[in-house]
């Protein structure tokens, strides 16, 4: 949204301040965080009554989707700022997304915001018997097999398809709505909790390697859909090495992109300083600018 101009202010006077000191903008009301939650959801239901906002009352899960996955990022991108007030701005835009889809699905009678709070505080206090109950773990990773094995039980118990051909997985759980690295450092995930993965991650830069050289003859033999799988292979392996290594590959690559964007920008300002429009110079110089925008990343006060 475009920023408002405020007309300039008159400076008054410290006395004329001390005057008009009643004139003090209100004090946040102290409620607690039930409190204000109530009042979120209420909003929203207001926002989806008849009479309410119109752009609201047109959406539905499905129009929504966009904007879940956007504000989750953007959650990630003010955590990564630094910026607390940002961080917990985004925190709210994300909190909204929940609230708004169980507003259609109220409206709909299919459940509540209600429901969904309770079913989430009843599932992490199912999922934590060694926090709430009898059991023990000796650490984080004991501590997981614990939940993968709670949720398989979660599924029998609540009558999950049971198919006598479909043998039931491991797997299973893992959305495939996810974003591919998401869902592939999932199923590596899972996969090596049950016992399948690498000795170390020697194994997995070599399979790295093995991939390469076979997305490099596939690409000689012009076949696309071989390319498009063997380029999948190498995608897959660089995501498990990722999950491997305890980085998430999502935001490993959003910084990997972030930083080709800034350096390229950087590229262009260099280019455009020198008079030269950045798209007109010779391929060796574009080189020659990229080194630079690195050099300015490393050392910005030589840079300018």
């Amino acid at each position: 949204m475009a920023s408002r101009k405020v007309p300039p202010r008159k400076t008054k006077s410290r006395s004329t301040s001390l005057r008009k000191g009643a004139r003090k903008a209100p004090k946040q009301e102290k409620l607690t965080a039930g409190a204000w939650f109530e009042r979120l959801v209420a909003l929203q239901a207001r926002l989806r009554a008849p009479n309410g906002c119109p752009w609201d009352r047109e959406q539905t899960h499905a129009t929504l989707r966009t904007y879940l996955v956007e504000e989750a990022y953007e959650v990630l991108d003010a955590m990564k700022s630094g910026d607390d007030a940002k961080f917990a701005e985004e925190m709210g835009d994300l909190l909204l997304q929940v609230v708004f889809h169980s507003q259609i699905a109220a409206e709909q009678g299919r459940f509540t915001v209600t429901d969904v709070i309770r079913d989430v505080h009843e599932k992490m206090v199912r999922r934590h018997p060694h926090v709430f109950g009898e059991k023990r773990a000796r650490d984080a990773a004991e501590v997981l097999r614990n939940w993968e094995q709670i949720k398989a039980q979660e599924r029998e118990g609540n009558g999950a398809k049971k198919r006598e051909e479909k043998l039931k997985s491991l797997l299973d759980g893992v959305p495939r709505t996810l974003p591919a690295t998401m869902e592939g450092s999932q199923l590596t995930r899972k996969a090596s909790r049950a016992g399948f993965d690498w000795d170390n991650a020697q194994g997995i830069f070599e399979k790295l390697r093995e991939e390469c050289a076979e997305l490099r003859h596939a690409s000689e033999t012009r076949d696309a859909a071989r390319v498009e799988e063997e380029m999948g292979d190498l995608l897959f392996a660089a995501v498990n090495l990722a999950r491997f290594l305890q980085v998430d590959p999502e935001i490993a690559l959003k910084n990997a992109n972030a930083k080709f964007a800034r350096r390229f920008r950087e590229m262009e300002r260099l280019s455009a300083d020198n008079g030269r429009a950045f798209a007109e110079i010779p391929r060796a110089d574009k080189e020659k600018l990229w080194e630079a925008a690195k050099r300015g990343e490393r050392n910005p006060a030589k840079a300018k």
